[in-house]
């Protein structure tokens, strides 16, 4: 079997060459984008449960207390 010379961070997911790792530090930016790409799914249904929440008697109310404090 082929062995690859590169691997992937497990931190931030950038292809890193072996002999490389041990010194390897990852980009604020890489390292933000890969822990929200591990997220995509959580924050895709966000919406679904937040309408699902405003559907109950807790959310409900919720919605009247915002809107009462907003005029009062």
């Amino acid at each position: 079997m082929f062995a690859s010379r590169f691997m992937p961070c497990a931190d931030c997911g950038a292809s890193v060459e072996r002999s490389d790792a041990p010194g390897h530090r990852c980009a604020a930016e890489r390292l933000v984008e890969y822990q929200l790409f591990g997220l995509r799914e959580e924050i895709a249904g966000f919406e679904h449960q937040w309408r699902h929440f405003l559907d109950t008697s807790g959310g409900r109310f919720e919605v009247w207390l915002a809107a009462r404090q907003l005029r009062g």
